[in-house]
């Protein structure tokens, strides 16, 4: 099964499509954690496996996925890493999926040697083994199909996935992807259009391709424009909550059928014990408790307006049918 059937499966299966982002600082870490641990790089990077795994342990039911994102774990040095390779094992072993937000990119035997790193297998003589447990990858398109690739290679032969940066999230994305080029196409277009074509042949049962896209939540007629001209590509949507998504505009990144958007959320569930909704009813210590709860009230209120965005699709088709 490739990639994103298994993602979509996994979406099904558990009625959510949200990722929880774990993208861990020491200002996140509750005082009940790093108290147990020495003020080193080591005890630090204790603490912070003990945190990932009380959040998995707190939602893996709930969650089809993780995304941990590999800089805050390469800042704190091989010690991070080993936290990093922890964790995707971790999740690996309660049935999570594991997207890796590593916004990886290059040509050649270097874009390869990525792809062997997150995706496939690295050979050692006449063996091989794996360096991390991950499902999917994010991806740079700026090298062109020669970087894209080996990624896209892997994901055939190993059943992998990768999301390619199409529209992100941040305010000053539009500086290069709003760009116009001759054609009257903006660059994240033709972005999008590239990702179509690269994709074309690793399309699942549900007609959607293990090469995706990243599309950001706080620019929702973007959104909503790709949504459309990418019929066979799913969004990894990032931007919902701290950086201001709304969830009725992610919705406008679903198709018809409730499918062809995950949604990723790090900070309001890694520090949902902060938030102010949350903290009459958990102490600090009840930190994953917190995640949980805001799990589940972000599934909830996605499922909603994903399905009340279904039903306009669908009256819409309906009208028009009859008009015709």
């Amino acid at each position: 099964m490739n990639a994103i059937d298994q993602l979509i499966e996994k979406i099904q299966e558990k009625r959510n499509p949200t990722v929880m982002g774990l993208d861990p600082r020491y200002d996140m870490i509750p005082s009940c954690i790093l108290e147990k641990y020495p003020h080193t790089l080591e005890g630090i990077c204790q603490a912070i496996e003990e945190f990932n795994r009380s959040l998995i342990d707190a939602c893996y039911d709930i969650i089809p996925a993780i995304k941990p994102q590999i800089a805050f774990y390469e800042m704190f040095g091989p010690e991070g890493i080993r936290v990093f390779q922890k964790t995707c094992a971790y999740a690996k072993e309660k049935g999570l999926l594991v997207i890796t937000d590593a916004k990886r990119g290059d040509i050649g035997s270097t874009s390869q040697a990525y792809s062997n790193a997150y995706l496939g297998q690295t050979p050692l003589g006449e063996s091989h083994f794996q360096a991390f447990p991950s499902d999917f990858v994010t991806v740079n398109p700026y090298f062109g199909t020669d970087g894209i690739q080996p990624f896209a290679d892997d994901c055939a032969k190993y059943e992998k996935g990768i999301f390619v940066l199409v529209k992100t999230s941040n305010p000053s994305s539009g500086e290069l992807q709003d760009l116009k080029l001759e054609n009257g196409q903006t660059v994240y277009e033709k972005v999008g259009s590239l990702v179509e074509k690269w994709g074309e042949n690793l399309r699942g049962k549900y007609g959607y391709s293990s090469v995706s896209a990243v599309v950001g939540a706080t620019y929702p007629l973007q959104l909503q424009e790709l949504r459309k001209q990418m019929p066979h590509t799913y969004f990894l949507i990032p931007g919902y909550g701290a950086q201001g998504g709304k969830p009725e505009d992610i919705a406008l990144g679903f198709d018809q059928n409730g499918l062809g958007g995950i949604v990723n959320a790090s900070r309001s569930l890694m520090c949902a014990y902060r938030q102010e909704k949350w903290k009459n009813q958990f102490a600090e210590k009840d930190f994953a408790k917190a995640t949980r709860a805001e799990a589940l009230s972000m599934r909830d209120t996605l499922n909603q307006v994903i399905s009340a965005q279904k039903g306009e699709i669908e009256y819409a088709s309906t009208k028009k049918c009859q008009t015709n």
